[in-house]
């Protein structure tokens, strides 16, 4: 697992950089974050749920059955909304709401 950066997407926020636990993150002269070494990644899904842009992606290969679907992260109110683009353009959405999460 891997996480894929959209530099149109990306506002220069910074907290990707803060979270990734393997200071794996940069960024450019023109202020949009990148990662250097993709195959390093941890797969921790920090920076996907920090960034508030979607511009950060965790691609899902077919070695975890994901078949090239990428993984974001929104957040709406209370409700987080983890969302599945699978390579065919179709998009899951799995709604949470975290106040909720540990009731179970």
């Amino acid at each position: 697992m891997s996480i894929v950066i959209n530099k149109e997407k990306c506002v220069g926020c910074k907290k990707c950089l803060s979270v990734c636990p393997g200071s794996l993150i940069k960024f450019d002269d023109d202020g949009k974050a990148y990662i250097r070494y993709p195959k390093d990644c941890w797969g921790c899904a920090s920076c996907v749920k920090e960034c508030n842009v979607c511009a950060i992606s965790l691609y899902l290969g077919a070695d975890i059955g994901g078949r090239g679907s990428r993984l974001t992260v929104e957040k709406e109110a209370d409700i987080v909304h983890w969302n599945i683009e699978e390579s065919n353009g179709v998009v899951h959405s799995i709604d949470i709401n975290p106040k909720d999460s540990n009731k179970y």
